[in-house]
């Protein structure tokens, strides 16, 4: 057993998951921290509901164009490193389609803010929609750094610099820590966003610098017409369509949390809190470095990386499972322990602890399903996940529809677990089924 363990642990790949799996423990241990002061300042209040409106379309641009692009460099960046070796010419390609698509949707974000209001959060005060627009604003330049330092992380992943790439979120959780508890006065409703745009300037020059002094980057005339480079533009659209339709599904919801009592969006967001925080750390840990490893192991060996696929599965789905109950049955004391302070009151942990339970129930099919999301992306297998977030987008409207009739705000959180178990058992059946076709 004892031996066992220790040929485990020097096992390089399960070596770089425990580090980012500390790495980022410390990470969402700040950030949690950093939400629980936020939550003992505003409370369910209308400050909050409307920065996370604010951050809802910055994020949704970031998560579905800028990080679906960076999911489908990685393999291809590492199928052009073991053969023609241009690297130079595709991390430039990458990094050109990279700054285009942010600065792009900067401009239709900044000229569609009203457009966008008024067809997704209709009948609020005037107050409410200014509230909105002065954070958002601020928010907007996010989108610009959030991809470039996706691409760089993605970079020093290939690379096995786990460490940089699983530490810089901290930085945001500083910067807005900082603001909130310095210029709170001074920057008033803007403060939130104030810190998480400075917070996302820091974490670009950050990884710059080390990709710099690890001579990562290596910039070279740009070739958009290489093997691997149109390989990986043939997967974007599929990718981002997949992203594109999962990003809905968190629109969606907070679309219909709009519809219910002041309050709804933040309780629905504060509710997926401790869930989430599992969900990162694990994802970043294995997906993070999962990504990479399935990309090298695939182009040698696909049996391999199939049974290896399957083997983190199951010992993963087991363990989650056993959180998972825990969580459940201490749902009331954790929303009390963290969050019940100030103008968090008892009436709000009672909805919160609700609505985290809904959210809970899917949490071992959530992380399971992102790394089945990741051996896919990793043998560019995109377009299949495509037809499923469509599915899955339909599913999630008139699920929505349905619950939130009957069960109000944590009807909408049970859908999106309901989801969660849906979706991963799809593709955990879809998997099943390439690796029987690539055995042919």
């Amino acid at each position: 057993m004892i031996a066992s363990i220790k040929k485990l642990l020097r096992n390089p790949t399960v070596i770089n998951v425990l580090t980012v799996a500390i790495i980022s423990v410390f990470v969402k241990g700040l950030g949690f921290y950093k939400e629980i002061v936020v939550a003992g300042a505003f409370g369910l209040s209308e400050i909050l509901d409307t920065f996370f409106i604010a951050a809802l379309l910055p994020g949704f641009v970031s998560e579905v164009f800028l990080n679906a692009f960076n999911t489908v460099f990685i393999p291809n960046y590492i199928a052009e490193k073991e053969s023609t070796n241009k690297i130079g010419a595709f991390q430039s390609a990458s990094f050109l389609v990279t700054l285009t698509v942010a600065l792009f949707f900067i401009v239709i974000s900044y000229l569609f803010t009203d457009v966008f209001l008024e067809t997704f959060f209709n009948g609020h005060t005037e107050s409410y929609y200014t509230l909105v627009k002065v954070q958002f604003y601020y928010l907007l330049p996010c989108i610009l750094f959030w991809g470039l330092t996706s691409l760089l992380s993605g970079l020093l992943n290939i690379y096995d610099e786990f460490r940089y790439s699983s530490i810089y979120p901290v930085l945001t959780s500083i910067s807005m820590l900082v603001c909130l508890l310095f210029f709170k006065e001074q920057l008033q409703e803007r403060v939130l966003a104030v810190g998480m745009l400075t917070g996302s300037i820091a974490q670009f020059l950050f990884l710059l610098f080390i990709a710099i002094k690890k001579n990562i980057i290596q910039i070279d005339k740009p070739d958009f017409f290489g093997l691997h480079t149109q390989t990986m533009f043939k997967q974007v659209p599929a990718k981002v369509s997949s992203g594109f339709l999962t990003g809905l599904i968190s629109v969606t919801d907070q679309f219909f949390a709009a519809q219910l009592v002041i309050g709804s969006i933040t309780a629905l967001n504060y509710g997926l809190r401790i869930p989430a925080f599992f969900t990162t750390i694990i994802v970043m840990a294995l997906g993070n470095v999962l990504l990479p490893y399935f990309s090298k192991l695939s182009i040698n060996n696909k049996d391999e990386a199939f049974k290896t696929l399957y083997n983190i599965l199951k010992r993963l789905f087991i363990g989650l499972l056993v959180v998972s109950v825990v969580l459940i049955l201490l749902s009331d004391f954790i929303v009390e322990l963290f969050f019940e302070r100030n103008a968090f009151t008892s009436d709000d942990t009672v909805k919160v602890a609700n609505i985290q339970r809904m959210f809970l129930i899917g949490l071992p099919f959530t992380i399971c399903g992102n790394i089945i999301v990741r051996f896919l992306t990793s043998i560019n297998k995109n377009a299949f996940m495509a037809y499923v977030s469509f599915a899955t987008v339909i599913l999630n409207i008139v699920l929505d529809i349905i619950l939130m009739k009957y069960f109000g705000v944590f009807g909408i959180a049970l859908c999106t677990a309901l989801l969660q178990i849906f979706r991963s058992l799809v593709f955990l059946n879809y998997t099943k089924k390439q690796e029987n076709v690539l055995a042919i």
